[in-house]
This record gives C-alpha cells, structure tokens and sequence, in this order.
C-alpha cells in the first residue's frame, strides 16, 4: 500500500509532536507562513509549503495535495468566526483529493457548565468570542464533511501543558504567583498534555468516525487551585496564594480572569474507547517538575 500524504496545517509546538511520532506512517507536508521555519520543518521530516490562512490567494492547490488534513490552526485573535478555516475549507474543495480532516478545537465550545460532568452529546454554548470563533470554525469543517464526503472529526481540547512548551508549563504560573481562588469559589478545569495530545492527534487520523465530536483530555478532575498546588508540590515551588473572586479581578488580566469564569469537568471515555488512546500522562502527577 502507498504510504499516504499528510498535510499538517498550523504546524506549532503540538505539529512538531505530532512529526515526531509518525515513523514513516505518513508522508507530512507543513503549510507555513514563515520561511525561515522551512529548515525546521525539514529537520522534522516534514515537506514545508509556503501559505498563509489570512491570504488566501496564496493556498494554491493545497487540496490536490494530501489525502488526509491536521487542522491546529487557531482562529485570528478578534471576531466571531474563523476566516481562516473558510479559507482553508475552500482551497480544500477545489483539489477534492483530501478524504479525512481531523481538527483541533476547545473544549470552551461548551461554555460555563457550573462544575458538572460534560460528554460530547452536551450542546455547545460559547460565551466567549474565542470560544465562538472555534465553534464557527467546526459548523464550517462538519458541513464541508458533509458537502464534500471527508471524514471530518473534531478534538475538543482543553488547557495543554507540558514542562518544555512555551506557555504551556504549569510551573511558570506557579512561580509568577499568579492567585488561584479560595476552595469555595473555585472552578473545575480539564487537562492533557501535550505529548499526549500529539498521539490523540494521529489516533484520531486513522479511527476517528466521520463527524464525531471527541474530548480530548488526561483523568484528571481536580479545582483549579488544587491543581496548581499539585504543581507547585511537584516542583518544589510555594503554593499560590488564594484569593476570592472579587480580589481575582482586581489582580488578574481580563484573559486570565475569564478562565476563572466557566467551570466544567470534560469525560474522555469516548477517546478512551474510540481513539483507543492510552494515556503516558494519566494525571499531571505523572509529569516530572522536579528535573
């Protein structure tokens, strides 16, 4: 059997794990919008192209090229839809070669859900503009799915980290002394991370059905601020200070702050049982912050 071309685009720090991981399994193509990320991309095995999402007279043929598709592109930082996926879903179109998309959305899709225990059959409320771009973006890849006969498949993530991602690890906040909220105003948050969000990402290529909606998140159930002191003593860090909602909002930024405003726990028996994904990273007590 040939081997099949992958087209990753959105190629960041979760692409460049998931180039790690494919051995052959793939042919990867990486759309960029920099050039001097090309070498990098080389290095990682993958067949850089120049694009970019913003400008879409620059995606060519991309969908003559491949016949499968790794959406981690985010959308534009205002508005409230994706007009870079519309992009990517119309150079997709015209090559008609693609035959599944899997693509990396939120679990903020789902709004503030009081604490309680969401499944994928839960229907989405987006409170945020963030959260509504990124359910722009999967109405906008489900109905090309449908149009156009690709297996289309979304990954509702929640907060990625990992102790070598930039931003993304846990111990910084910790040492920054950023607050968490005192125990009975807390919120309930979901995890995974990235090295385990990477593999999700290839299981997902190959079994993922059409159309399915997948939580992909670790076991991990903790409150926020319980959370973050489970780093913290991991790492050998303070404890972050606790405070309460009203003085959170006089220290925090508008971002951070929003973060404290939605509380939801996500269920992953789905991914467990149809990505058949077996987690390295079960809990964040699995990761090592004292190396």
């Amino acid at each position: 059997m040939p081997v099949p071309t992958l087209l990753i685009v959105g190629c960041g720090d979760i692409g460049c794990r998931v180039l790690k991981l494919l051995h052959g399994r793939w042919h990867p193509l990486a759309l960029t919008r920099s050039p001097e990320q090309r070498a990098a991309l080389r290095a990682l095995g993958a067949r850089p192209l120049l694009g970019d999402l913003d400008a879409p007279a620059t995606l060519g043929r991309l969908g003559g090229l491949a016949d499968a598709v790794l959406h981690l592109a985010p959308p534009p930082a205002a508005g409230a839809d994706d007009p870079r996926t519309r992009a990517l879903v119309r150079a997709l179109a015209r090559g008609g070669r693609v035959r599944s998309l899997v693509y990396a959305s939120t679990s903020g899709v789902y709004g503030d859900c009081g604490g309680a225990r969401v499944a994928e059959t839960r229907p989405i409320a987006p409170a945020t503009e963030r959260a509504r771009r990124r359910a722009d973006a999967e109405a906008q890849l489900r109905a090309y799915g449908r149009r156009c006969g690709v297996r289309v498949g979304i990954l509702r993530i929640p907060g990625i980290y990992a102790p070598d991602r930039v931003g993304g690890d846990p111990r910084e906040r910790v040492r920054r002394g950023s607050p968490a909220l005192v125990a009975a105003e807390d919120v309930h948050t979901s995890h995974i991370h990235a090295d385990d969000l990477a593999r999700a990402c290839i299981a997902a290529l190959a079994r993922i059905a059409p159309q399915r909606l997948i939580n992909v998140c670790d076991d991990g159930r903790l409150p926020m601020g319980d959370h973050f002191d489970l780093v913290a003593d991991l790492a050998h860090l303070p404890r972050p200070p606790r405070v309460t909602r009203a003085e959170a909002a006089m220290q925090l930024s508008p971002l951070s702050l929003s973060f404290l405003g939605e509380s939801r726990r996500l269920v992953n028996e789905r991914m467990k049982r149809e990505l058949r994904l077996a987690l390295r990273f079960p809990t964040v007590a699995a990761c090592r912050f004292d190396s």
